[in-house]
Order: C-alpha cells, then structure tokens, then sequence
C-alpha cells in the first residue's frame, strides 16, 4: 500500500523581476510503499533538496500534487501545515537542529509539546511522554544520557537523540537529511544500522544522501538529474557488496553525463 504518491511534481522558481525561470523539478512522479526506506541521491543542484522541501511541506510545487496517506498537501492550509508537520512527519537533519539550552531529553520531547501534550494529559503529560520515550531510548541506546546537553555529548549522540525526536510522535514518514554527514565512520555505521532496525519494525524512511555507502542501506534508491527522476536501482537479492557497486555504477554514469543507466 502506497503511503506518498508524488504526482507529476514541479517546481519552477521566478525572479522577482519575472526575468528569469529556473526549473528545479520537473514532472517528478514516484509512490513510497509503507514501511519502505528509500534513499535520493543526485549532484548538487540536481533538486532533490528541492524534492525533500517539498515532501516536507516547507515548499509548494508549482504543479503537480504530493499525497500523504490519503491527504493531498494542497488541502492543507497555511495555518495548519505546521500541525500537519508534527502529527505526520519525522525530521533528522545533518546537523541535529538541537537546542544547547535544552537537555537531550527535552529535545525530545519538544515535538510532543509543540502538538500540546499537556492539554491532552494534563498534570499527567509528562509521564506520557516518558513512557513514549523509554522504549525508543533504550532501543537507541541513549537511555543513560538523556539529561546531558547537547554539548556535553557525542555527534553520534547527538544524532541518535534526533532520531529519538522524529520517532517520538509515531510520524507515517521520516524524512531524513544527509543525516551522516556531519558524522565520523563509526557514528555513521551506528546510525545507518540504527535506521535499518527502525525500518525493520514498519517506519517508513526516506533520505536524501550523496553518501552511496548510506544509500547501500535503502531498500531502492531514486537517482535525480536535472530535475527528473532519471534512474532507480532496487536491492532484490543482491548482497551488500553487490547493492553497493550497483549505486555506485549508477552514480557515475549519471555523474558523467551518460545516458539512460542499464
């Protein structure tokens, strides 16, 4: 069952003297599986930063429509799409977006109070949201530093307790930021094995990476060129090693400038 269609999706951007067009998307058209992990790669103005911002609901296309579980982005007003945010969507970013004034556990937890947890739970609400956290954090293994501060702890920690924020609210859909990025290559196995256990228990994921080692752990990756989903490779029964060199393949002739990837 399809959790996101993307139909047809543009997006042109105008000067504001209306000079200048650019075309960052174009006709952009794939559905997400629930449960499914999905990887986006592509060269650097290639748009799929674009494509997430859009899939995020933080950018409009200028044509076409992004369905979510049934709901067309487009029904959903100004006022709203914050909300919308919260109760649908999950958000890791490269960088952690977290806030040195508030402790791990806090961070986490900010979500829930943003949707008004505590007019939901009353004097109760902050023991909901610690039963809604503990088996996350222990599961991330970040149970035993939740009242550190950001800057008393690890950038692999500070990254797993992002997770743990966009896991909190149970989104239908994790959108994850070249979220190995700021990461050395023993926090980025962590992550990327942390992503995979989440995934196996029904989360549906999509990242966007240059990473083709962090691709490798999806279960198909969309190549975008120029605006367009150019190519897509799927996993099937491929091992790792094989999956890997696939990506990596692709990569280079979409790099290269080659034409349609075999």
């Amino acid at each position: 069952m399809s959790i996101l269609e993307v139909n047809k999706v543009s997006r042109v951007y105008t000067s504001r003297l209306g000079t200048n067009k650019v075309t960052a998307l174009s006709d952009v058209t794939f559905t997400v599986e629930k449960g499914e992990y999905v990887a986006i790669m592509g060269e650097s103005g290639s748009g799929k930063t674009t494509l997430l911002n859009i899939l995020a609901s933080l950018d409009k296309p200028t044509g076409g429509e992004v369905i979510l579980d049934g709901i067309n982005m487009k029904t959903v007003k100004d006022a709203q799409l914050s909300a919308f945010r919260r109760d649908n969507l999950g958000f890791v970013f490269q960088d952690f977006n977290l806030l040195d004034t508030f402790n791990l556990q806090d961070n986490i937890f900010l979500p829930l109070v943003l949707s008004g947890g505590k007019a939901k739970h009353g004097k109760n609400y902050v023991a909901s949201m610690s039963a809604k956290l503990e088996p996350i954090a222990r599961m991330l293994g970040i149970d035993k530093i939740l009242y550190k501060y950001p800057y008393e702890v690890s950038g692999g920690q500070k990254q797993r307790a992002a997770v743990a924020r966009a896991l909190i609210t149970n989104p239908k859909l994790i959108l994850a930021d070249e979220p190995t990025g700021a990461l050395d290559s023993k926090a980025t196995d962590s992550l990327l094995e942390m992503f995979n256990q989440v995934n196996h228990q029904g989360q549906t994921i999509i990242m966007v990476t240059h990473s083709v080692k962090a691709a490798s752990h999806a279960s198909r990756v969309l190549f975008i060129k120029d605006g367009v989903v150019f190519h897509q490779v799927y996993r099937g029964q491929e091992n790792n090693r094989e999956y890997y060199q696939k990506i990596a393949d692709a990569l280079t002739m979409i790099t290269a400038g080659g034409g349609e990837v075999e």
